[in-house]
């Protein structure tokens, strides 16, 4: 994928942080959009984040999605510095998400479904720290079902023999937009359709504080039976 960049990023060197306000190719929100009362976001890092923004994006109450970088120490991180590894930011998603119409237990049953967390430092063939399980949270009220879910995909796990979540939990004040290239990455006109996660196709189950409001069809549209499933699918939002 690096490789794959590089002709584009000459092409376009400007960041997302010197654009005051830049539309979701699908949704039609602004990205950069703060929640307001009804709302509330969640940072995830699921490896590459161009198949992960995808995911979220799609689920209906989903009110905006970005791509950015997180969980480092370096200010305004470029994308080559982070895939140099000395940032030690992680490559994530941001989800802004209507309280009223999806819930955070919702979120988080797509965060450990579609990828897999026991992976350190890595996912599928993407290899390094920019490529870490993570969950990064802003509002401490959300650190207790974070932790719950984590508990209990952890359970689930271990009924398939699968090892221990590597997932970083931490919250954390700043989030970094990538490069306006990155955003909504395949929806763009001629993008490499990539995705590096690797689903375990274990589900999350109920969990103490779960509240799931999305329907049993929502999860149908998602068959991480099939490597990538992702891909396979169109870009606009699913229909309640």
């Amino acid at each position: 994928m690096f490789e794959f960049l590089k002709n584009i990023m000459n092409k376009e060197e400007s960041t997302l942080n010197n654009d005051d306000n830049l539309l979701h190719r699908i949704l039609k929100t602004d990205i950069k959009k703060e929640p307001n009362f009804q709302e509330d976001e969640i940072i995830f890092g699921c490896g590459c984040f161009w198949g992960a923004e995808k995911c979220f994006w799609k689920l209906p109450g989903v009110v905006s999605t970005s791509v950015g970088y997180a969980g480092g120490n370096k200010s305004n991180p470029t994308y080559y510095e982070v895939c140099s590894g000395l940032t030690n930011h992680s490559e994530v998603v941001r989800v802004i998400w209507n309280k009223s119409k999806i819930d955070i237990s919702d979120l988080l049953k797509m965060f450990w479904e579609c990828h897999d967390p026991t992976q350190k430092n890595r996912q599928g063939n993407d290899l390094g720290t920019q490529y870490r399980s993570a969950i990064y949270y802003k509002n401490e009220n959300n650190k207790k079902i974070i932790l719950a879910s984590k508990e209990q995909y952890q359970k689930e796990l271990k009924k398939k023999n699968l090892g221990l979540i590597e997932t970083e939990i931490k919250m954390i004040e700043t989030y970094y937009y990538a490069e306006n290239y990155h955003q909504q990455y395949l929806a763009s006109e001629g993008s490499r359709q990539y995705c590096s996660a690797s689903p375990t196709k274990v589900k999350l189950r109920d969990f103490p504080g779960s509240n799931y409001k999305l329907k049993d069809y929502i999860w149908e549209n998602f068959n991480w039976e099939i490597n990538k499933c992702v891909l396979r699918s169109d870009n606009n939002p699913i229909k309640e």
